[in-house]
């Protein structure tokens, strides 16, 4: 066991007029994970810690956070990643440009609601028989890669436009729209583009790659952003 300086930057509406930082100690084991610890915090000193988690096995993308300045999910870093085998301070922190309901869980609904508008569903009005809708090996690849999006946010708060401009899709909502504009059986892809070809849509990237340091899945997101440009500007069919 190690002797790990839990730091958290902690708000509560109800009594804070600004956000401050606390710092708890716990001991861990060096493979436990941060969620791990967070969880010592809440249920042996204070159980009036707020954060998300739910499978707590890097599937469902809830527990989304700053860890050390970076954007990750606390279910994944382990403690010894944080502070190397012989303990020391981490630091947590809710994701940016999303506000904060309240310690580490911020409202995720303006996100939600960016993902909704690009039509991230499969759009196909034929009647497809007794048959399912058959793809080649090669064009399920094509999207492969987008299809691992576990709408965690990390991509989209990590994003420094995102964080100026409300209005911006985001990355996550690319990512989801690349899916499907890629997809051979779907029949929407031009109104996609269209939708995303606006002042608030895919030109506001500016390559910067932080979407894709802080995606937990390893998508290739500034790649999929790029794809998506190319396609805008070159191939609407």
């Amino acid at each position: 066991m190690i002797d790990v300086e839990l730091k958290v930057k902690r708000f509560n509406p109800d009594s804070d007029r600004k956000p401050h930082w606390q710092t708890f100690t716990v001991q861990a084991e060096p493979t436990d994970r941060v969620l791990d610890a967070l969880h010592t915090v809440r249920w042996a000193q204070d159980g009036t810690l707020g954060f998300r988690r739910s499978c707590a096995h890097g599937v469902c993308g809830s527990d989304a956070m700053i860890i050390n300045g970076a954007n990750a999910l606390a279910c994944v870093v382990l403690v010894k990643d944080a502070v190397g085998g012989g303990g020391g301070t981490i630091t947590v922190e809710p994701i940016r440009g999303l506000p904060v309901i309240k310690d580490l869980v911020v409202d995720m609904e303006p996100f939600f609601a960016q993902y909704r508008s690009v039509m991230p569903y499969l759009v196909n009005t034929d009647d497809p028989g007794c048959t399912e809708r058959l793809q080649s090996p090669e064009e399920r690849a094509r999207y492969d890669d987008t299809t691992k999006c576990i709408l965690c946010a990390a991509c989209t708060t990590a994003c420094p436009v995102y964080w100026g401009d409300s209005e911006y899709v985001g990355p996550a909502a690319i990512v989801n729209a690349h899916r499907f504009v890629f997809d051979s059986r779907d029949q929407a892809s031009s109104e996609r583009l269209d939708l995303l070809d606006q002042r608030s849509g895919v030109w506001k990237c500016r390559t910067a790659f932080s979407c894709s340091e802080a995606c937990p899945r390893g998508i290739k997101v500034t790649q999929a952003i790029q794809e998506v440009k190319r396609k805008t500007l070159f191939d609407r069919s």
